[in-house]
């Protein structure tokens, strides 16, 4: 199963940000990020939780299927 995200439509809508200021900002390191971004990789469960704190969202508004 596939996991899709809305990392890039969080990123440029709500931060106005490019790929490697976020992912500086999510604490995640750039080569990783724009993995998920791609939808190439996706987070361990702990990490995605990580990161919907960090980003004060739920898992399921930026990870779905």
């Amino acid at each position: 199963m596939e996991v899709k995200n809305h990392l890039k439509e969080i990123r440029m809508r709500e931060y106005m940000l490019g790929p490697q200021e976020f992912a500086s900002l999510i604490e995640i390191n750039y080569k990783t990020y724009y993995s998920w971004e791609r939808g190439i990789a996706g987070p361990s469960l702990e990490t995605a939780l990580t990161v919907a704190k960090k980003l004060n969202k739920r898992v399921e508004d930026i990870w779905y299927c």
